[in-house]
């Protein structure tokens, strides 16, 4: 099968391999769609990342239909139309034709949406779903999300607004990703450029010039100090991204504050792996009943060197403008 490869000299390369065969509990999905994450190009020059390598085709969520399926296999059939997200549980990455995992991460794609718009889901899904399940949010808390126009952040606030969660100031870069959250129902008020001066202040005052009960940070570095900063005391402090400086974590530690770090791959740590397809059932209803709708994605082109080399220099250089990066695998 045709993908793209992490060769002996650790560049990506077009290539082929042989098509992976699925073992008795798992399904072989032709990939139809597949989503573009940060940790895929930070594979490529973290150490930290680049330990969670367990393949070289590199990708980790997905859409497509299921072809073949194993001997023990009991919750999908031939022809079912599915969406993924693969981590390090599939026989390769999704940078490839073909893919076989477990059952059990696995769940039918939403009737009312394209491959493409279920590939933009996964990873930006399970993360943000993670961050409302262990808030247990009550109506009174106040809440700070940085990098909201991002994938996990528009995700989390669609989450929240089906939920009828809306005691939030969230920050954007532009113009643009403004008017994105304010189409999703977000209200004008509850939106800070982080670009303008006085960021710390301009936050605070969006919330009425008291500081938050939770922090939701998407970015980390600078913002990981702008948002222990704005905290309470004794308030929480939610890391999607790892990047907290010595700076943020001294504030944090000095504060009293309750650190919640959001790791998808904890589960597949002790296996509980009912944890992918439960979440994913869950937001799939959601869409189904229309209480919300998939990011906005963005089609990079067909499965080759060319389009996983651009997604990646859009992600690194943050150019995604609140869009999903999407790569058409056949």
């Amino acid at each position: 099968m045709k993908a793209v490869i992490l060769n002996k000299d650790f560049r990506l390369e077009n290539g082929f391999v042989e098509k992976p065969q699925p073992k008795n509990n798992e399904i072989l999905i032709q990939i139809k769609a597949s989503g573009f994450n940060p940790i895929d190009y930070q594979m490529l020059e973290n150490e930290l990342e680049r330990k969670l390598i367990s393949s070289p085709i590199l990708g980790r969520e997905l859409s497509g239909i299921v072809v073949e399926k194993g001997a023990d296999v009991t919750q999908f059939n031939i022809g079912d139309e599915v969406f993924c997200g693969s981590g390090s549980m599939g026989s390769n990455g999704t940078y490839a034709e073909y893919i076989s995992v477990p059952e059990v991460i696995v769940a039918l794609k939403p009737k009312n949406i394209s491959f493409e718009q279920a590939a933009s889901i996964p990873s930006v899904g399970l993360t943000s779903l993670q961050i409302f399940k262990r808030l247990n949010l009550k109506p009174e808390q106040t809440i700070f999300i940085s990098g909201a126009a991002g994938g996990v952040g528009s995700f989390l606030i669609k989450i929240l607004l089906a939920h009828q969660i809306d005691n939030f100031i969230a920050t954007v870069g532009s113009d643009e990703n403004k008017q994105m959250l304010i189409n999703m129902g977000v209200k004008d008020h509850q939106i800070v450029n982080y670009k303008e001066e006085n960021l710390v202040e301009n936050i605070l005052k969006a919330n009425h010039h008291q500081p938050f009960d939770i922090g939701i940070d998407l970015v980390g570095n600078y913002m990981a100090e702008v948002t222990a900063e704005i905290l309470k005391i004794n308030g929480t402090y939610v890391d999607v991204t790892a990047l907290v400086t010595k700076k943020a974590h001294e504030l944090l530690f000095n504060k009293g504050t309750v650190i919640m770090n959001i790791s998808n791959y904890a589960y597949s740590m002790i296996k509980k792996y009912d944890y992918y397809k439960n979440s994913l059932e869950e937001i799939a209803a959601l869409i189904e009943r229309g209480s919300m709708i998939p990011s906005q994605y963005k089609v990079m082109g067909n499965l080759s060197l060319e389009t996983v080399l651009q997604a990646h220099s859009i992600l690194k250089n943050n150019q995604t403008q609140g869009h999903k990066l999407i790569m058409k695998n056949l």
